[in-house]
């Protein structure tokens, strides 16, 4: 059996690695480039969602994500829930997260909303968590077309379009 401050301390990693992928998700809705980096392990933080080319390096992505994500116009809403929270070891851990993903775009004007799993593994660096990698794939898709009179029309239902951009 392990001892009680080894069972704390379990505790206090699965918390800080939950608030670590929340302060991911509302940096992303925020659009706080800056704060999405500080999430992500410095070297060799791997990036690989559905539909965009894998990053291997955070800044790379970081700069696409603040090119796409933080333009005008562009309202995102990452709800994530479902946690799973896996420990490897001491410094590594796994997680899994169910994802409701809506996007406001007023340029193209669509709507978008995704239902998206994450698997992601976690790292303990000097003293702190970090997102070492994250991987998503798309379960379903649905996009509406918003026409000059503000009428939503349905233009993918079910399953994603290959990629987004």
């Amino acid at each position: 059996m392990t001892s009680l401050e080894q069972r704390l301390q379990r505790l206090e990693d699965d918390r800080a690695i939950r608030d670590l992928k929340a302060r991911y998700l509302r940096a992303c809705d925020a659009k706080q480039p800056e704060t999405v980096r500080d999430t992500l392990l410095p070297d060799g933080a791997v990036i690989a969602y559905d539909g965009f080319p894998e990053f291997t390096d955070r800044d790379a992505f970081v700069d696409v994500y603040a090119q796409m994500g933080c333009a005008p116009g562009i309202f995102d809403i990452h709800h994530g829930a479902n946690g799973h929270i896996t420990f490897e070891s001491d410094t590594r851990a796994r997680g899994q997260w169910s994802l409701l993903f809506h996007n406001i775009n007023l340029a193209s004007r669509s709507l978008t909303q995704m239902g998206v799993e994450y698997d992601d593994i976690y790292v303990k660096q000097d003293g702190r968590w970090w997102i070492a990698e994250t991987r998503s794939r798309r379960l379903s898709c649905l996009i509406h077309a918003v026409d000059e009179d503000g009428l939503a029309r349905v233009t993918v239902m079910g399953e994603a379009p290959s990629s987004f951009g």
